[in-house]
C-alpha cells in the first residue's frame, strides 16, 4: 500500500534547466551539420531532391553542348523545285537522255523537254505499264530506250524527232508458256550494247545484244529528209490554206513513224550461270592439263582431279562433325543461281587481245557475277560465230574471291572495280593493270547490299 505524503500541486517550470545556445556565435556553426539533426525521412528527401537537381543540370549542359556543336556544323542548303511538269497517269520511273526526260507511266511512255518542261509526245499503243526504263543518247537528236513492263517484257524503242518508234520486244515468243521474264536491263554508255537478265521456270540466263545504231541514224535521217520534202511540196501546192500549214507541222512525224523500218539488234552472247562442281572425269593430271591447253579458263574449278567418291566422303565427314549445327539451322541444298549483276567494261590490258582493234569509249567486254558465287567472270564481246552458238560459254578471265560476291560497282572511267563480299570485305581492283589496290573490312555482322563510286 503506497500513500502520498506530499500535498498535490503543479510542479514548477524547468526552463532554467534547458540548454541555451549562444546566439552570439551562430555564424560560427556549420550549416550542413544542422541537417544531421533532422529525422531520417527528411535527410532522404533532401538527397533525392539534390540528385534530381544535379541530373537536370547535367541534361541541360549536355543539350547546350549539342546545340552549340550543331551551330558549328555546315547547315545543308534547302533546295526547292524550280519547275514541274504534270503527267496524266501514275509515273513509275524516269530516265534522262540529252535534253529529254522519259517517264514510264501506268499506260505507256511520255517524253518531256527539259528546256520548257512541256509534253513532247507519248506512246500508249500497247496500253502496258512501264516499270523500269533506261535511255542513252545516240547523237543527232536520236535516243535509244530499253523499258520493262509489268509482265516482264523488254521493249526496245528509238526516239527521234520527238517521236517514239518500237523496234522490237527482245523476249517475245509465240508460245506464252515458254515466255521468260526480264528482271534486269542495262544499256552501255553510248548505246552500243544492251543486256537483259531473263528468268524462266527453273533457270536464268543473260543475253547481250549489239545495237546497230549507225544504221538507225542513217535510216532516220533518210526518212526525215523524205518527210520534209513531202511537207514542203504540200506547202508549195497550197501555201495559202490552213490544211497545208497543218501538213507542214504534222506530216514529218507521222511519215517517220509509218515508213521507217530499223534493223533489229543482234544477239552476241548468252551467258548462263556456272554449273555446280562435280567429280572429275579425267583419268590423270595430263588430261586436265590438256583441257586447259584447249582454251578452258582457269579459276572456275572444273578442271580438277577430285572424284565423286572423294566428294561424298568429304560431305559425310562434314555432316558427322557439324551434325548438331546442321540439325539446328536446317540443311540448305545448293540451288542454281537465278540472279546476276553485270557491267559493260571499256578496253583494258586484260580485255584486249594482240590483234584487237578497239575504241576507247566503246565497251569490249562484260563483267558478271552470279548470286552466291565466288567468281567475277569477264567475257569478251567480239567472239567468233562458233563461240556464240556454244551453249556452255566459258569466260575469258576469272577473278576468284574468298567469299561469295554480294554486290559490285564499276567507276565512271571503267578502270576501277569494287567487289563487296558476303563477309563484309570490299576489294578495289585496278582493272587496267589487273591487281587489287585496297582491301577494307567492315564491322562484323554487317551485310553490304550496294556499293557505288562517287
Amino acid at each position: 500500500l503506497n500513500t502520498r505524503t506530499d500535498p498535490l500541486g503543479i510542479p514548477p517550470p524547468s526552463e532554467k534547466d534547458w540548454p541555451k545556445e549562444d546566439e552570439e556565435d551562430f555564424f560560427l556553426l556549420d550549416p550542413d551539420r544542422k541537417r544531421d539533426v533532422l529525422p531520417q525521412p527528411f535527410r532522404m528527401i533532401n538527397k533525392l531532391v539534390m540528385h534530381v537537381f544535379e541530373s537536370a543540370m547535367e541534361i541541360i549542359e549536355r543539350r547546350e553542348m549539342l546545340r552549340e556543336a550543331q551551330k558549328l556544323k555546315v547547315q545543308p542548303k534547302k533546295c526547292f523545285p524550280t519547275a514541274e511538269f504534270q503527267v496524266t497517269e501514275r509515273a513509275n520511273c524516269l530516265a534522262v537522255s540529252g535534253k529529254y526526260i522519259f517517264v514510264g507511266l501506268s499506260v505507256g511512255l511520255a517524253a518531256f523537254n527539259t528546256c520548257d518542261l512541256k509534253d513532247v509526245c507519248a506512246w500508249d499503243a500497247a496500253n502496258t505499264e512501264i516499270c523500269a526504263i533506261h535511255a542513252s543518247d545516240l547523237g543527232n537528236e536520236c535516243h535509244v530506250l530499253l523499258a520493262v513492263d509489268e509482265m516482264g517484257l523488254a521493249w526496245l524503242f528509238c526516239f527521234y524527232k520527238e517521236s517514239f518508234l518500237l523496234i522490237k520486244i527482245l523476249n517475245e515468243v509465240k508460245d506464252i508458256s515458254q515466255r521468260s521474264t526480264c528482271v534486269e536491263v542495262v544499256l552501255s554508255r553510248g548505246g552500243d550494247y544492251a543486256g537483259i537478265l531473263l528468268q524462266g521456270n527453273t533457270k536464268a540466263w543473260l543475253e547481250i545484244y549489239q545495237l546497230p545504231k549507225d544504221s538507225w541514224l542513217t535510216e532516220m535521217e533518210k526518212n526525215a529528209g523524205a518527210a520534209e520534202e513531202l511537207a514542203c511540196s504540200e506547202r508549195r501546192s497550197d501555201s495559202s490554206s490552213e490544211v497545208g500549214t497543218f501538213l507542214l507541222q504534222e506530216l514529218p512525224v507521222s511519215a517517220v513513224q509509218a515508213d521507217v523500218e530499223l534493223d533489229p539488234p543482234v544477239l552476241l552472247l548468252t551467258v548462263r550461270p556456272p554449273k555446280p562442281i562435280t567429280g572429275t572425269s579425267f583419268k590423270g593430271p595430263l588430261d586436265a592439263l590438256k583441257e586447259v591447253d584447249d582454251g578452258s579458263s582457269l579459276g572456275l574449278g572444273y578442271n580438277h582431279l577430285i572424284k565423286d567418291s572423294q566428294w561424298e566422303l568429304q560431305e559425310a565427314i562434314f555432316r558427322s562433325t557439324y551434325q548438331e549445327y546442321l540439325e539446328a539451322e536446317g540443311v540448305i541444298e545448293e540451288e542454281i543461281p537465278r540472279y546476276a549483276v553485270f557491267h559493260f567494261l571499256l578496253p583494258s590490258q586484260i580485255l584486249e587481245g594482240p590483234e584487237m582493234k578497239v575504241q576507247p569509249d566503246i565497251p569490249v567486254g562484260i563483267g558478271v557475277h552470279w548470286d552466291g558465287n565466288h567468281n567475277f567472270c569477264l567475257y569478251l564481246l567480239n567472239r567468233s560465230l562458233q563461240e556464240k552458238e556454244d551453249s556452255d560459254l566459258k569466260p575469258d578471265v576469272v577473278w576468284p574471291c574468298a567469299a561469295p560476291i554480294a554486290c559490285s560497282a564499276v567507276s565512271s572511267c571503267s578502270r576501277y572495280l569494287a567487289l563487296a563480299g558476303e563477309d563484309a570485305t570490299i576489294t578495289i581492283w585496278d582493272k587496267h593493270l589487273g591487281y587489287p589496290l585496297s582491301v577494307t573490312a567492315i564491322l562484323e555482322e554487317r551485310f553490304i547490299r550496294s556499293i557505288h563510286f562517287l
